[in-house]
């Protein structure tokens, strides 16, 4: 690998770290998304420091170039990550479902007790 494309994949992997742990301080991140994000930086890292690992991978995948086989698994990473956001939205869309309709049924007993007249609990349950 030529060196510029040596440094410069270096310099993108450290700028990747940087911005993880940042977004991580801000709380913009959760700590068990950015451990995925690390190790993909590290592992990029790894692959320019150690060219010929990447190179031996191409050839075990039969790729014709380095950056084919980059793309390849950039792709399956995505995949993934799609796939992980996908069953993690489905749960979080049942749970505002279930919280929905437990607000509801709250709701409906607060107008319930209000048409009687009462709160519904006694002197010393209230406080």
């Amino acid at each position: 690998m030529p060196i510029r494309q040596e440094i410069f994949a270096i310099l993108v992997c450290i700028g990747v770290v940087i911005f993880i742990i940042d977004l991580v301080r801000r709380r913009r991140l959760r700590e068990e998304y950015s451990v995925l994000w690390l190790a993909t930086s590290a592992i990029m890292f790894f692959l320019v420091v150690k060219y010929e690992w990447l190179e031996a991978l191409t050839a075990f995948i039969g790729a014709g170039l380095p950056t084919t086989t980059l793309f390849i698994f950039a792709i399956i990473f995505l995949m993934l990550i799609s796939v992980q956001f996908s069953t993690k939205i489905s749960k979080l869309t049942n749970q505002v479902k279930d919280l929905a309709q437990d607000n509801a049924l709250l709701r409906s007993e607060i107008e319930h007790f209000r048409r009687r007249g009462g709160s519904g609990l006694s002197d010393s349950e209230e406080g």
